[in-house]
């Protein structure tokens, strides 16, 4: 998913680039685990939202980066 913002957002920030890309994962947790010990830098999250669980990286070249791990919906919590 990308996701293009105002020139002045700074909903990308510290990234100085205009654009974000969301990549769905399956088990956040586990990925953030990997991803730290392999040296990446968890800028925010995880965080558990009414969609999911979201968190944010840096890339190599400086690009913030968006990770979703979508909620399973079930006969529980589809009305919610």
């Amino acid at each position: 998913m990308w996701h293009v913002a105002e020139k002045d957002s700074q909903w990308f920030s510290p990234s100085k680039t205009s654009f974000m890309i969301n990549y769905r994962v399956d088990n956040l947790g586990e990925l953030l685990e990997q991803l730290r010990a392999g040296g990446v830098e968890v800028i925010q999250g995880p965080e558990s939202h009414e969609n999911g669980k979201f968190a944010w990286i840096m890339d190599p070249d400086g690009n913030k980066v968006e990770l979703w791990e979508p909620k399973v919906w079930d006969d529980k919590n589809k009305g919610a």
